[in-house]
């Protein structure tokens, strides 16, 4: 791997632990517990369109884990690793197709990040009974989703980087 590209690569992912942790400071603005824009998933989407998909699961994956163990817990890693495991997987197959904006693939990532958390938890759990929560978090995953892919999609057109 090129340094250049290495050193993207850390300045995305330290751009990603920043923004999960302004996140977290931030009072919930609903009354449904646990919805959050996931503003960490813009550098997500920069790195899935300027970096490649490879590159743009190791940012996700180093700031799940470094989030985790800084201002999260085992639990909350894996509701993420699941979250950001489902999206990446989405969003990756979406933007390889060609046929999809930021908007949409960032929508895309928005509600599978919040059917992968549902199902972790399913399973953590050993309840089924959070399904009911689902439709308000898919509503939350869209809004967040085009909200995170218009600002990716900014940063995707204006930010250059040299190969």
């Amino acid at each position: 791997m090129k340094t250049g590209k290495l050193t993207v690569m850390a300045l995305t992912t330290a751009l990603a632990m920043i923004l999960s942790f302004i996140e977290s400071q931030i009072p919930a603005f609903v009354a449904v517990p646990g919805v959050k824009v996931g503003l960490a998933n813009i550098a997500v989407v920069f790195a899935l369109y300027k970096l490649g998909w490879k590159e743009a699961v190791a940012v996700s994956l180093v700031r799940v884990v470094l989030v985790s163990m800084l201002f999260g817990s085992l639990a909350s890693m894996f509701y993420s690793l699941a979250g950001a495991a489902l999206s990446l997987i989405g969003m990756g197959l979406l933007k390889k197709s060609g046929k999809f904006t930021e908007i949409v693939v960032s929508v895309a990532g928005g509600i599978l990040h919040n059917i992968g958390q549902i199902a972790m938890a399913c399973l953590i759990l050993e309840t089924d009974v959070l399904r009911y929560y689902l439709p308000f978090l898919l509503l939350s995953g869209t809004v967040a989703g085009v909200v995170i892919g218009v600002i990716s999609a900014i940063m995707v057109k204006r930010i250059h980087i040299a190969e």
